[in-house]
């Protein structure tokens, strides 16, 4: 080997005496005399003719030998190369005088010592070794040693299933031998060398210094935070706080480090040295008491602390066991989150061991505080959702059906425990969840009658029974067991209504026996024709019973045309049209028709027949009117009628019923940007639509013997209900057939409008013309709306006229009159195309104007009389004053709510409805001085508004406590001490509030729409007004849409999570997504309309979909997301638009962990998934959810 590899070509070509060429190398003052006489000693002490071999073998074969058999673990050249010259560098200071052939060929003969130097002189040189293998007999020249050094790598054994590099071990030869070891010189370490130990080290030292690794975090998390503010002493007379953060302690710290500075030393000279640091300077530790004051002040330790101190002093505090219990976590993140990422491969197994560590703790906090506060039921509900994580399923139903034996008068225990029943997938079947159902509401009704001695019933018992019994008809909806669902209101109308007089003393289970009989004896039910009620089928039975009259109408009962239109379409199509079309007719309980002979045994499907054992355990006593009155609306609500949301009360949990998209997209028509919020869409799905989540409806309505039994409903429950709440029944009778119509218009079928609009408009003048509604304000203004919906303008003018002249006397004081006028004077402004919110030349001939102006003047209002500037401003004191005096009204007892002096207005809250009144204001403001007139109003009243509910809302925070209803997020659900009367004028005001945010949202967005305008305004509205409602899907509608125009995304998605981080509720999340994915399909429409080499319109956005993504995970983590349908069902169809097939089945079996019981589901499976149709189909047949459509009947139907 050449001392100089670049030159080693030159070198080769020059040399031909080695010790001439090297001769600088040499040592001179080295005697050769000396060194053989210390040879010669060294052979005789040997007395080993194999040295005399391997002497002739170069120090540098042997290193060149050594690498090759370290090479075997491949380096890196550089690495290499450089090892190389710190060797040679090693060699050549150590041993002076030795040189070696620079041939740079791969064999070179070296020398192993000086000492031989002189004796190879005097002797032929030993020939050199070869440098690749040959046969014996082909050298020309026998040689001394006949074998070679492959120095070559053998590629065979990386290549040919020999051994694999990382099994090689690394060891380290030490000596100087090639061929064979030394075992006095030579032996093998198995060890790692110091470098790579250095090595290691210094990466774990630097990996470990990083900003954001584990450890750097585990040290910022043990600092105690920095205060953001100065702390101000409870007596000190500051009523401000400062702007700054003061850098100073106060004066007793201060004083004491002063102290300290000026006590200088020798190692703290000028005083600028704390106590720790001066110490350290001296070679001196802290007093151990210090050291342990220091190691024990972190702020988590210090909690904990505080959290055991607080315990012992105050054991019945039950919230405080729970945030104890809630800190765990926290703890938990805090403490061993560092840990466990640096443990590497390690990290998931620590973190689930980790975590099942912190569930037991918690499990025996919570044991703790039951054991301490046993009557708790908030303390019961914390330690089995804890439980549900630890133990199995067996055991944790036994667990729960022992906890609601202890406390059965408790409704929010039951409730969680329904929840549980039927979202936990391993136990959950239909019939045991009705069952539990059954069981639920006979106990609490023998709790609320009395025959349960043991447990008294609590305030507002009866709110909850009725809470439950709506979960369970959804419940049954949900499933696809509609007719179980109709039958139990069916039951209810009859046994809350038509009761007989002699059997209302009797307890709720004996009535039940009686009411058994009038169900099985096969008497028409509420809905069905000629049907007369329970009460009168008992005096008739006294009397010798009658005659069923003739079912004229159901002559025309006959099924439409064949089910499958085209068989041609794949199998799991025409399922899935069959199974939505037969959800769609066959809702309805299926009866014989002693007319024609049936009886029991001729219906084809025995699970369209509801026996009385299905339903008698749900069958509850409701005593007060505004209880009957929310049971009848809730039913129309489930038929799909649009109904007044504080009369019906929503129940407690509506995530559990959100199935329809109409929620999200709401609010878009853009001919009617005023008046569209005034129907919000609920969410949930109507009796007989049960689709895919994109499937369209099969009718407008319910389909014609859907239609004829709610004209029955209503014929048969208005009579019964006090004249003051007809009017409620009236009104969203009305409103639904306007809700038709709508639907019909968006659908864009001319002929179906036309014949929808003759219908709804014979039914709207059939209802004014009974006496009880001529007169009702109400009834005209839907009417009046429904004309100009269908193109009447000039007919919906007259209508509008005629009521406002029947009422106009009233004026400003009636609140029917001011939504009235309000209405119309917004469908004038929409259809005006030249009105301009203060741009208009002359206002005096605006339609709108005159509207407004007859209204506060009390005259009847016209749309085409002229104005006098003078009558303008007469109208606008006129509405000042009526405001001021409204507003005043609210303020002066808040705590006792004002009475009218009919007892009936307060009901339906029209002490408090000041929308009109407001709205009207405002309008006529816009349309006179401008857009920042009408903001005004509207800031001023809702300010006002909302104050009263803040004062309102907090002075029931001590009841809510008290109620220990964890899950329940409903102000109206807290039972306490509180009257029903002051929760429903809480609510009332909460929903006039709303519907004030929702009008200012929508005016400052049209006049955003038609002029130019700051967005600040109409944005701070927005966001005032959903901090404070943040369930207002009107209002997030009109959010997405303004913020949609804009391309920064950044504003939106911090409000939309500063709003979900405050509010468990699931439909800012769902608003959240929805926004998201806008975003995206406007960003995948403009790459799509760009050529490659074009500029996009908007700048293109990465990271989208795993946004999207990452909100919906975040959403189904929550407790109320977990069980919402349309958040799961959106989940799987996102993931499908994304070609993410195995992922969107892996999402169908999560969601079917959280809400097995939703049929809706396993119909988006098999719309996503249609090989695996038979999979699913025997799914819903074990859960035991209504399968219309059998796959052997599906095959008998595709052969026909």
């Amino acid at each position: 080997m050449a001392l100089f590899p670049a030159f080693a070509e030159v070198a080769t070509n020059k040399v031909e005496d080695s010790s001439k060429e090297l001769d600088w190398l040499k040592n001179k003052s080295f005697q050769t005399g000396e060194a053989l006489s210390l040879h010669s000693r060294f052979s005789e002490k040997t007395n080993e003719e194999v040295n005399n071999r391997e002497s002739s073998v170069g120090r540098e074969v042997s290193s060149a030998e050594e690498e090759k058999e370290e090479g075997q673990v491949p380096p890196k050249k550089k690495k290499k190369k450089s090892e190389k010259k710190r060797k040679k560098k090693k060699k050549h200071k150590k041993k002076s005088g030795r040189y070696s052939d620079s041939s740079g060929s791969d064999s070179e003969t070296v020398f192993p010592s000086d000492l031989k130097r002189e004796e190879e002189k005097a002797r032929p040189q030993a020939a050199p070794l070869s440098s690749r293998f040959s046969w014996l007999d082909d050298l020309q020249t026998p040689t001394e040693q006949p074998f070679c050094v492959d120095r070559k790598a053998e590629a065979a054994n990386w290549t040919y299933k020999s051994l694999y590099r990382g099994n090689v071990a690394r060891y380290r030869r030490k000596g100087s031998s090639s061929l064979g070891l030394d075992p006095r010189r030579q032996r093998v370490s198995w060890e790692e060398t110091e470098s790579n130990k250095k090595q290691k080290g210094g990466d774990k030292k630097r990996a470990a210094d990083r900003y954001f690794s584990a450890a750097s975090r585990k040290l910022l998390r043990s600092e105690p935070p920095v205060p953001t503010l100065p702390n101000i002493p409870e007596g000190s007379d500051v009523i401000s706080l400062t702007s700054f953060v003061s850098l100073g302690d106060d004066k007793e710290n201060r004083g004491g480090e002063t102290g300290e500075r000026v006590q200088t030393s020798l190692g703290n000279p000028l005083g600028v040295y704390d106590s720790s640091t001066a110490l350290w300077l001296q070679g001196k530790g802290q007093p151990e008491k210090q050291k342990q004051d220091v190691q024990t002040a972190g702020p988590l330790a210090g909690r904990t602390e505080e959290f055991n101190r607080r315990l012992r002093e105050q054991p019945e505090d039950t919230q405080l066991w729970i945030q104890f219990i809630h800190y765990q976590d926290e703890l938990n993140a805090s403490v061993f989150a560092g840990e466990e990422e640096s443990k590497g491969s390690d990290g998931a197994e620590r973190g689930k061991a980790s975590y099942r560590a912190v569930l037991e703790k918690k499990l025996s906090i919570a044991e703790r505080a039951v054991a301490t506060n046993h009557g708790c039921i908030a303390l019961h509900l914390e330690r089995l959702r804890i439980c549900q994580e630890l133990w199995e399923p067996p055991a944790l139903a036994k667990e729960w059906k022992k906890l609601v034996f202890l406390h059965p008068n408790s409704a929010p225990l039951w409730r969680e425990y329904l929840l549980f029943a039927q979202s936990y997938f391993s136990n959950f079947t239909v019939s045991k969840v009705h069952a539990a159902y059954g069981k639920c509401l006979s106990t609490l009704s023998a709790v609320r009658d009395g025959s349960m001695v043991s447990h008294p019933a609590l305030p507002g018992v009866e709110d909850d029974m009725l809470d439950i019994f709506t979960q369970q008809c959804h419940f049954l909806r949900q499933c696809g067991h509609s007719e179980k669902a109709i039958s139990l209101f069916q039951a209810m109308m009859d046994f809350t209504f038509y009761k007989p007089d002699n059997i209302r003393q009797l307890s709720t289970r004996q009535q039940v026996e009686f009411f058994e009989t009038f169900w099985d004896s096969g008497e028409a039910r509420v809905g069905e024709f000629g049907a007369r009620g329970w009460k009168a089928w008992m005096l008739q039975q006294e009397r010798g019973g009658w005659l069923q009259p003739n079912e004229e109408e159901d002559e025309d009962e006959e099924e439409d045309g064949e089910e499958v239109k085209d068989r041609s379409q794949p199998r799991w199509t025409v399922w899935l049209d069959v199974e939505s079309s037969r959800e769609a007719v066959q809702w309805l309980p299926w009866r014989p028709d002693k007319a024609k002979g049936q009886s029991e045994e001729d219906c084809e499907d025995p699970d369209r027949q509801v026996l009385c054992d299905d339903i008698g355990p749900s069958l509850i006593r409701l005593s007060s009117p505004e209880l009957q009155l929310r049971l009848v609306l809730r039913f129309l609500s489930f038929l799909g009628l649009p109904v007044d949301p504080v009369l019906s009360a929503a129940p407690c949990q509506p995530g559990l019923l959100l199935e329809n998209l109409s929620l999200l997209t709401q609010g878009t028509e853009l001919r009617s940007p005023l008046h569209s919020h005034g129907l919000p869409d609920p969410g949930v799905n109507s009796v007989g639509h049960m689709t895919t989540l994109q499937g369209t409806r099969k009718w407008a309505g319910l389909g014609r013997h859907g239609e004829r039994f709610v004209t029955n409903v209503f014929s048969m429950v208005q009579p019964v209900l006090p004249v003051h709440l007809r009017a409620v029944l009236s009104l969203s009778w009305m409103q639904y057939e306007k809700l038709k119509v709508l639907r019909c218009l968006r659908g864009g079928n001319k002929k179906r409008l036309r014949s929808q609009g003759k219908s709804s408009k014979r039914v709207a003048k059939q209802l004014l013309k009974e006496a009880d509604n001529r007169s009702s304000l109400v009834l005209w203004r839907e009417y009046g709306h429904l004309e100009w919906v269908l193109g009447n303008l000039e007919e919906a003018r007259k209508v509008f006229s005629t009521a406002t002249a029947m009422g106009g006397a009233k004026g400003l004081r009636s609140p029917a009159l001011c939504e009235l006028c309000l209405l119309w004077a917004q469908l004038e402004v929409e259809d005006g195309g030249s009105v301009r919110g203060g741009g208009l030349s002359d206002v005096t001939v605006s339609p709108a104007v005159c509207v407004l102006t007859g209204l506060a003047e009390g005259t009847s209002s016209s749309s085409s009389q002229t104005l006098t500037p003078v009558s303008i401003l007469k109208a606008r004191r006129s509405y000042e004053q009526a405001l001021t005096a409204g507003l005043s009204a609210l303020d002066q007892n808040p705590h006792n709510p004002p009475a009218n002096r009919k007892g009936q207005e307060d009901l339906l809250g029209e002490s408090l409805s000041l929308r009109g009144l407001v709205g009207c204001y405002a309008l006529l403001q816009y349309l006179t001085m401008g857009i920042q007139a009408a903001n005004a109003v509207y800031s001023e009243a809702k300010e006002r508004m909302e104050a009263l509910h803040r004062v309102l809302t907090l002075d029931k925070q001590p009841n809510i406590k008290e109620e220990a209803n964890p899950a329940s997020t409903n102000a109206s659900q807290s039972s306490g001490d509180s009257s029903p009367t002051s929760r429903h004028y809480v609510n009332r005001l909460a929903c006039e509030c709303e519907a004030l945010a929702v009008q200012q949202a929508a005016l400052l967005k049209y006049h955003n729409s038609i002029g130019v305008f700051p967005l600040a305004t109409l944005r701070h509205a927005l966001t005032s007004a959903l901090s404070s409602w943040p369930s207002s899907a009107p209002l997030w509608s009109i959010y997405i849409q303004v913020e949609n125009r804009y391309h920064s995304a950044g504003r939106a998605r911090r409000f939309f999570h500063s709003v979900t981080r405050d509010d468990s509720g699931v439909v800012p999340r769902l608003f959240a997504i929805v926004a998201e994915q806008q975003r995206k399909q406007l960003v995948d429409a403009a790459q799509r309309s760009c050529c490659n080499d074009a500029a996009l319109p908007i700048l293109p956005e990465n990271g989208l979909s795993n946004r999207i993504r990452g909100l919906f995970e975040s959403a189904i983590e929550t407790e109320m997301g977990s069980h919402c349908p349309l958040l799961w069902r959106m989940y799987m169809h996102f993931l499908m638009s994304e070609g993410k097939v195995d992922k969107a089945t892996g999402i169908f079996y999560r969601a079917l962990q959280h809400i097995p019981w939703a049929k809706g589901l396993y119909m988006d499976a098999v719309q996503l998934f249609p090989e695996r149709l038979q999979e699913f189909v025997d799914l819903m047949t074990e859960k035991e959810l209504r399968l219309r459509l059998p796959l052997e009947e599906l095959d008998i139907l595709l052969e026909e």
